[in-house]
Parts: C-alpha cells; sequence; structure tokens
C-alpha cells in the first residue's frame, strides 16, 4: 500500500475528555491523503474505547497501544509506525483549523532547505477560553545556544511537520525531559533550516495537567533541561562528546525536587564552566517560565537564582540587562502579591531600586 502524503504522530494518555475532538479536526482536514498513527501510552480512563470508536470509523486512524512510559517513549514508538515522507506532530486536547496540514505541507515541498516547519496559534484554556499573555514563536533562525538563557529554536510542538528522514537522521526523540521538543529542534536545525509559518492554523490548549504548566517542580524540570540541550549543541558545534540524557534522571530531579539539586544532577557531566553557565542559564529560565506560568519560585529558588548571580559579570552588556531585567520583574510581582521574603531574597542591592520601582509602577 502507497504511504500517505502525511503521517499525523499522536500520542494519547487519559485524554478521554478532549481526543474525538482533536482527532476529528484532523479527520476534517483539507489534506485528504493522511494517516493518524496515534499511541495509547497505557491509558487508564476511557481513552482506548474512545479510540476504537475513532479507529472503526474511518481507515485513516491507526492505534498503536503500548504500557505507559512517557511522551518520548511514545513518540519514538510512533515514529516507528510512520511511513510518510512527513510527519505532523499533534496533541489530543488541540483542535487543528482544516487548511493546516495543506499549508504546511505546501511550505515544505515548495522550500526543499526547510528540514520542520511549525505556525502560530491561538491559546485556550481547558474550557476553550482565549488565553492572552503567552509568547508566540518568533524566527527560529535567531536562535543562540550561548545566550542565558537561550533563544531557543521555538516551534510549538503540537503543531510541528518534520520530514520524515530528517526526523530520523538526528535519532527522533531523546529524554531531555519536558523539553524534548527544544532538543530536537537543535538538532534538527543542524541539518536543515527551521521556520514557522505567520498563519493562525490552530488551538493550542493550556491547562493544570500540562507537562510545562502543572507545578513549580515541571518547571525547575523544563528550565533545567531545556538549557542542558543548549549547552548540548554547543558541543556538538566545536565537535565535543554530546551529552548523554537518561530515561532515569527524570525520577532523580523529582527527588531532589529544588532547582539546586537538579541543577547539580545535571552537572554531573559538565565541566566546571559549563556547570556555571548552567546555573545561571537554568536560574533565569525558571524566571522566564514563572512570567506566564501558574506559579512562582519559592524561597530556595530566589536563594540559588541570587548565588548564580556573579556569572552574569561574564556576559555581553545586552544579556547582563536581560538577566536583571527578569530578576528585577519577578522581584516586583512576587512583591505585589506580598511574597516580600521571596522578593528581597532575589534582589541584590543594585537590583533592588529596579524591583521598588517596578512593584510601584503596577
Amino acid at each position: 500500500m502507497r504511504p500517505a502524503s502525511v503521517d499525523v504522530l499522536i500520542p494519547v494518555f487519559n485524554a478521554a475528555s478532549t481526543v474525538r475532538a482533536a482527532v476529528e479536526s484532523m479527520l476534517a482536514q483539507t489534506l485528504r491523503d493522511i494517516r493518524i498513527v496515534i499511541v495509547d501510552d497505557g491509558s487508564r480512563d476511557e481513552t482506548p474505547a474512545i479510540l476504537k470508536q475513532l479507529h472503526a470509523s474511518d481507515p485513516r486512524i491507526a492505534i498503536v497501544t503500548k504500557p505507559n512510559g512517557g511522551l518520548v517513549d511514545a513518540l519514538n514508538t510512533g515514529l516507528r509506525h510512520c511511513r510518510a515522507d512527513y510527519v505532523a506532530r499533534f496533541d489530543a486536547d488541540d483542535i487543528a483549523f482544516p487548511g493546516r496540514l495543506e499549508k504546511q505541507l505546501q511550505y515544505l515541498e515548495a522550500y526543499p532547505g526547510t528540514v520542520a516547519v511549525g505556525c502560530a496559534v491561538e491559546h485556550i484554556d481547558a474550557e476553550g477560553r482565549p488565553v492572552a499573555g503567552l509568547p508566540h514563536p518568533g524566527s527560529p533562525a535567531l536562535a543562540d545556544a550561548r545566550r542565558i538563557p537561550a533563544t531557543e529554536p521555538y516551534l510549538i510542538h503540537p503543531y510541528l511537520m518534520v520530514r520524515r528522514a530528517g526526523l530520523l537522521d538526528v535519532g527522533g526523540y531523546r529524554h531531555v525531559h519536558n523539553s524534548e521538543d527544544s532538543d530536537l529542534y537543535w538538532r534538527l536545525s543542524e541539518i536543515g533550516d527551521l521556520h514557522n509559518l505567520p498563519d493562525v492554523l490552530g488551538y493550542y490548549r493550556m491547562h493544570a495537567e500540562s507537562i510545562s504548566g502543572a507545578s513549580v517542580l515541571n518547571g525547575r524540570i523544563m528550565a533545567v533541561s531545556s538549557q542542558l540541550a543548549a549547552l548540548s549543541a554547543l558541543r556538538r558545534r566545536r565537535g565535543a562528546p554530546d551529552i548523554a540524557f537518561n530515561p532515569q534522571d527524570k525520577d532523580r530531579y523529582r527527588a531532589a525536587g529544588t532547582l539546586a539539586g537538579m541543577v547539580r544532577i545535571a552537572s554531573e557531566q559538565l565541566d566546571e564552566r559549563e556547570a556555571e553557565h548552567l546555573r545561571l542559564a537554568a536560574s533565569i529560565k525558571l524566571l522566564e517560565l514563572a512570567g506566564y506560568r501558574p506559579y512562582e519560585p519559592d524561597i530556595t529558588d530566589c536563594a540559588f537564582i541570587r548565588s548564580a548571580l556573579p556569572y552574569a559579570k561574564a556576559l555581553p552588556a545586552g544579556n547582563r540587562n536581560e538577566v536583571r531585567w527578569h530578576c528585577t520583574t519577578t522581584a516586583a510581582r512576587l512583591a505585589r502579591k506580598g511574597r516580600y521574603r521571596e522578593a528581597l531574597q532575589l534582589s541584590p542591592p543594585a537590583f533592588l531600586p529596579y524591583a521598588v520601582a517596578k512593584a510601584m509602577l503596577r
């Protein structure tokens, strides 16, 4: 049987309330020559029954069932079942607009030097209401792994379309916990261009159960892992041995709990300079995430972040100013919430006037 033009890869875990609408938005695509590969990662709710119904309703749907192993294992399992030249990612709680796949495929076919393409989205909450104030993807060409925090080659992961050959060439997904997409994009950018279409091609759901949004614990893991992925990219550029990412590290991070403990674990493979870079990069990344996530750094985070700030003296002036901006903006927000201990712990004396001024302005 001839492969479809695009395989849509959807990992699913306990998504009974949203998966039907997500899959139906794919079945309604203007591009009809597609195959939908759904990987049920050991769901324990009504998801398997719903998937069975969907499979019976349309022969383009293929269901792969596996024991629960997490997102990376589910994605790599699904990738092994994909046969099309192009793979489109999608999540079981999002809604794609009808022209999404057709527009992305047209771009990739028109620009053979582009290995992956994303798009703009509208953010919604768990009930489907619009969510404002969240970052939108810019140009991946502006990515800078040396910056603190790294300017990542950001494409919204559930709205990615990638050449399957490129995805296989870079080895698929790695266990870069809560940042497997960022790590993938760094590696894909080494073999081709990445591009974000300006078109809004779907709804992207933000809710309490999302990996990066659920808790400050997940935020710490993302902060550390995303910056470790950037250091990994820098190593490859200079021909140094790459960092190894292990499935067990997520459990070690969770057991450590604190940002300091996670950075200590992540630094086991790093030299002294890389470890100092990671301390500050993960610290400022956590502040960046807290700016649009439903959590704030706690007192231990603030103490660790402040201890990492001396490394900023070695940064270019523009990057130093960015570090100060994140610290003072977060301190001002903490102060407005009455969390004065955290605000004072985060701000060295030189930053306090800026933080106080920001707190008074809003």
